[in-house]
């Protein structure tokens, strides 16, 4: 922790009668992010061959997906990769393993074919509804239908003994089949189906003897005869579409057992054959290499050791002593280890970027800075607890379905934790004060009656303690740059640079000097002797700064002194102090942000009072209306205030902090495991 994790460099050679024990046990202990021996420096490519996996890993890897997709019909998961045993891998039988899989997936597909029908035709019926509720009556959608209407509406006549037939036949397609009248013989019917869908129409009539008359009057009221008919038919077909994804459902519920054993298997063969896609061979002997951190090597060395009953050699090396095939160091992976409950942290310093190999890991920096700017910006006990509430209910929803999900949650529990802490520190509880507060009264300053003593007295107290906290963050992210620095035996930047030991020498200074002219009333400034040895003499060094760059990385034969060459120079200096003042001085009074989120907090949950007090009765007691504003004003607050206050302080920690030392370059750690939930690509 605070450094990411030593990584060292394998390099291993086994017999080829132990690949596969070898390859099982690689897998089930997933700490090698493997790398071709062809890659390295030392002309490999000419002795060795790739070793062609058994089945490749892209075909079992397709088969794996479809499960997947076959489960998701039915809101399943595969099971989780952690509970994976090595133990149970057998190898893959393609052509059983795609039967097993097309056998479910063709009875789902006989079933997702009428839920399409279906859906097409509830789309048609709709929009008759839609046309026949915009005319008002049938009568005015006649008389429309030649140039505004997508209907077809006609009135006719078939045999008593041929009604029901035609109706059954009328029901394979978006209609309305209305029955107005009848005699002896014959039954009077008004149809309406969809202009697109007319042959077919045609041909159904013709084949009952449809008997065409004139558009009658009667007919005119029907609208509610034919609205009535379509909201049948359409509850009809949604409950069939509702029926349909129920079978489906069972249908794989059933298979499920069956379905998860084969998935299994086939991830860990998709895995076994992506390690063994890395290996390189001779005529009896195969090689392969990776990085791993350095705190796995013995437990994996043993593991080989024990597969191959001692018959392998495992050579280790330091990052520095591996090189690429070009000759150029090999890009070392970074592994981020934190204890399991900064997972939500390490999660927002990955989302920025991946640290350097060994340079400083921020998580648990970051963790203190975001939740203590959390707290300060939404100091509240009672929206606390809403918050720790929500949090708790998501990582028992997304414990199974979504890492990334399950690390917002426990965020939220988090920033909820702080914001308790808070609250009580500020006497918070959805905006009343039911306890005294601990620290201060941050309503009673906002609002101005307030007679607490201490540091922190009115709203000034409030924005210097932001500032002196932001000054806090700066400086930490200053020192860890120094850290990195020097790790890196970057001598030169560590010292002659705006982050390094000069630039922070005029930081600290600046800071001084500012403090002396606050509290002297914005009257004085320290004698100008203190201004030039703290202020001016750094300054004036930071002119060398660009001649000495010219020098070391200029070839000799290519330095070309010229008056232009000092101009630059000149600019160069100009520029570097005006982003140290304005820089600086921007990151922080940034930090005042800080206090106006908080001040903002406060403020809101005020007018809500104000607002309560205004629907209450005359006497001031609240009323119904008052609850409610009050409760609608909370779950405001919570929702934007919230909100607000995570991405301001997420702000902080990548604008004004990770600006300071952060070098995100580097390459996440991604060994071939079982718990690993994508397949390494090759």
């Amino acid at each position: 922790m605070m450094v990411t994790a030593r990584m060292k460099h394998l390099v291993a050679v086994v017999l080829a009668q132990d690949v596969d024990r070898v390859t099982r046990e690689l897998l089930d202990v997933g700490v090698i992010e493997f790398v071709k021996i062809k890659e390295l420096a030392g002309g490999w490519g000419a002795q060795l061959r790739g070793r062609s996996p058994r089945v490749a890993a892209a075909k079992v890897g397709e088969l794996r997906k479809r499960i997947e997709s076959v489960l998701k019909t039915a809101d399943l998961s595969p099971g989780d990769p952690e509970r994976l045993d090595i133990a149970k891998l057998t190898a893959v039988d393609q052509e059983a393993s795609a039967h097993a899989i097309e056998q479910v997936t063709a009875r789902i597909q006989a079933i997702r074919d009428r839920q399409k029908n279906l859906q097409s035709e509830i789309l048609k019926l709709e929009e008759i509804e839609r046309q026949m509720r915009l005319f008002g009556d049938v009568g005015a959608a006649v008389r429309a239908r030649s140039r505004y209407s997508f209907l077809t509406i006609q009135a006719g006549s078939v045999a008593g003994d041929r009604f029901a037939s035609l109706a059954a036949a009328m029901q394979e397609h978006p209609s309305v089949v209305l029955n107005y009248g009848k005699d002896e013989t014959s039954v009077t019917l008004l149809v309406i189906s969809m202009k697109r869908d007319d042959q077919v129409v045609g041909r159904i009539l013709a084949d009952h003897a449809w008997r065409r008359i004139e558009f009658p009057r009667e007919a005119a009221g029907l609208q509610h005869g034919v609205l009535a008919d379509l909201t049948a038919k359409l509850a009809r077909m949604r409950g069939e579409q509702e029926h349909l994804a129920g079978v489906a459902r069972a249908i794989v519920e059933a298979k499920s057992d069956e379905l998860r054993d084969l998935w299994a298997n086939l991830r860990m063969n998709e895995l076994y054959y992506t390690i063994q896609s890395y290996f390189s061979a001779t005529d009896h002997t195969v090689l392969f290499s990776g990085w791993l951190p350095a705190s796995k090597q013995r437990p994996l060395q043993e593991r080989v050791d024990r597969a191959t009953d001692g018959r392998c050699y495992l050579e280790w090396h330091s990052p520095r002593q591996v090189a690429g095939s070009d000759g150029r160091p090999l890009s070392v992976p970074v592994h981020l280890s934190n204890p399991r409950f900064l997972a939500p942290f390490q999660m927002l310093v990955e989302n920025y970027s991946i640290p350097e190999y060994g340079t400083v890991d921020p998580t648990p920096i970051v963790a203190v800075a975001f939740l203590i700017m959390y707290g300060m910006m939404f100091g509240d006990a009672g929206q606390g607890v809403v918050l720790l509430i929500l949090g708790i209910i998501g990582t028992v929803i997304f414990r199974k379905r979504s890492t990334t999900w399950l690390k917002l949650s426990n965020l939220v529990i988090w920033c909820g934790a702080m914001a308790v802490v808070f609250g009580m520190a500020f006497g918070s509880y959805f905006g009343m004060q039911w306890i005294k507060p601990l620290w201060f009264d941050y309503e009673g300053i906002v609002s101005g009656h307030t007679e607490q003593l201490g540091l922190v007295q009115n709203l000034g107290s409030i924005l210097s303690l932001t500032i002196y906290f932001g000054i806090a963050v700066i400086a930490i992210g200053l020192v860890l740059n120094w850290i990195n620095l020097a790790s890196r035996r970057r001598w030169f930047k560590l010292i002659l640079d705006k982050t390094g030991l000069v630039g922070a020498w005029i930081y600290g200074f600046g800071v001084y000097v500012a403090w002396y002219y606050a509290s002297h009333s914005f009257r004085a400034l320290p004698n100008v002797g203190f201004l030039f040895w703290t202020i001016g003499v750094p300054a004036l060094l930071f002119f060398f700064k660009a001649p000495i760059e010219f020098f070391r990385h200029t070839k000799r034969e290519e330095r070309r002194f010229t008056i232009g060459t000092a101009i630059n120079f000149l600019m160069q200096w100009v520029v570097e102090l005006l982003e140290i003042f304005s820089g600086y001085l921007a990151n922080t009074l940034s930090f005042l942000r800080v206090a106006g989120l908080g001040i903002a907090h406060v403020s809101l949950m005020v007018s809500f009072f104000q607002m309560a007090k205004m629907v209450g009765t005359p006497q001031g007691a609240y009323t119904v209306w008052s609850i409610l504003v009050l409760l609608l004003g909370n779950v405001l607050v919570i929702v934007l205030e919230g909100f607000t206050a995570g991405v301001q302080s997420l702000r902080l920690n990548y604008y004004e902090f990770f600006s300071k030392y952060f070098s995100g370059s580097g390459k996440a750690y991604s060994p071939v495991s079982l718990r690993n939930r994508e397949v390494q690509e090759v």
